[in-house]
């Protein structure tokens, strides 16, 4: 990615979730979803990729989710996964046929695809055949039923961030929010977060998804904020949006991060050129236990040469819970029952569990920017129950 400078340019990029059309979840069956298996055999799996879009990068994030998920099952002790590989071309449509066949030809839990779109048909697809699938997606508006989201959700990055500084006397948050699909969700998630872990809600925001839309915004910004006494600033943007020029403009304004705290509901640190940026200094941001990504970045280039894709490790994931729920031996292993255990599982960057409503929960790190570098000012939690939980 290329880094736009100064700040004034304005690119018409997305955050993370942009990219996942925001759907309603479909009528899919409730209760304790999901295929039996035999614990005497390998278990047959279908891994769903963008494999044989228009679109190159689809090619390499194809590849990269299929090596993790070969990674995994190389990890596995007394574990017999059968990995089955289908092309989805980042198409609802081929999603949906390939989820069928996958089926037909014997998989009993399906992991993927990546785009929302291509999940939410994939899974309603299957739902009639009991199949439960493990989607990369982290649109939170598709899961349910059969279908769970293993990508970071946005709820999950605001309870922790909102309990963070309810913790560190931030207690009264203003949302700051693209009027576009993905900023909408954020903005939603920062006020379900704000009411669950008791801050005050100081309002919230919107500004038009253009550069002379954020231009337009300031003002009201800022004058939003000192009507309502916030002392914290929550955006949703990302450094392919907005998050250059705001961090820009609100400053000069006088809406500094020296006189408000600044909260990021996405990656900061990604790409690593935002860490240059003056107005995010002292910002907070929620990412995975940089120790436990960096051992998976290490072992995956050992074998595969390069760094994986940055969601490459939710397919490692997939097959790490699988593998922990069929060693125990059950016929039951893959049903939304077992799935939803609430000891979670571990993976190659963290803690995390899939909840009943098919979303899920991550154990993430606080970090900041401090002198151009990330700074973890609260360790990612290494068990449910603890901090950030």
């Amino acid at each position: 990615m290329s880094f736009l400078k100064p700040a004034r340019r304005f690119v018409k990029g997305a955050v993370l979730g942009a990219t996942t059309l925001a759907l309603a979840s479909c009528d899919l069956p409730t209760g304790n979803t999901g295929q039996t298996i035999s614990t005497s055999a390998p278990v047959p799996v279908a891994l769903l990729v963008p494999a044989g879009s228009n679109n190159a990068g689809d090619a390499l994030l194809a590849q990269s989710l299929e090596n993790a998920a070969r990674l995994a099952i190389a990890d596995l002790d007394g574990v017999q996964i059968d990995l089955r590989v289908y092309a989805t071309a980042g198409d609802p449509a081929t999603a949906q046929a390939s989820a069928i066949k996958a089926v037909d030809e014997g998989a009993k839990i399906i992991l993927g695809p990546v785009f929302g779109e291509a999940a939410n048909a994939a899974a309603t697809a299957v739902a009639a055949r009991n199949v439960n699938v493990l989607s990369f997606s982290n649109n939170t508006t598709i899961a349910g039923g059969n279908l769970f989201v293993l990508g970071p959700t946005f709820g999950n990055t605001a309870e922790r961030l909102v309990a963070y500084a309810r913790a560190n006397d931030k207690t009264n948050i203003m949302s700051v929010y693209s009027e576009n699909s993905s900023g909408q969700l954020g903005n939603q998630a920062i006020g379900a977060a704000i009411a669950a872990k008791g801050a005050d809600n100081a309002g919230a925001v919107g500004y038009q998804f253009s550069q002379e839309g954020v231009i337009a915004a300031v003002s009201q910004i800022k004058l939003s904020a000192e009507q309502s006494g916030a002392d914290a600033l929550f955006f949703t943007s990302n450094t392919s949006g907005a998050l250059p020029l705001l961090t820009q403009l609100l400053p000069e304004s006088g809406l500094g991060p020296d006189t408000i705290q600044y909260m990021g509901l996405t990656r900061w640190d990604i790409p690593a050129q935002t860490l240059e940026l003056p107005g995010v200094q002292g910002s907070w941001f929620a990412m995975p236990d940089p120790a436990l990504t960096q051992q998976f970045q290490n072992r995956y280039a050992q074998t595969y040469g390069g760094l994986p894709h940055p969601i490459g490790g939710l397919a490692y994931d997939g097959i790490a819970a699988i593998g922990a729920l069929v060693k125990a031996g059950k016929k039951d292993a893959l049903t939304s029952n077992a799935l939803t255990q609430g000891a979670g599982f571990q993976g190659v960057n963290g803690i995390f569990r899939l909840l009943s409503d098919g979303t899920n929960e991550r154990g993430m790190a606080v970090a900041t920017i401090r002198d151009k570098k990330v700074v973890i000012i609260d360790p990612a939690p290494t068990r449910f129950g603890g901090a950030g939980f």
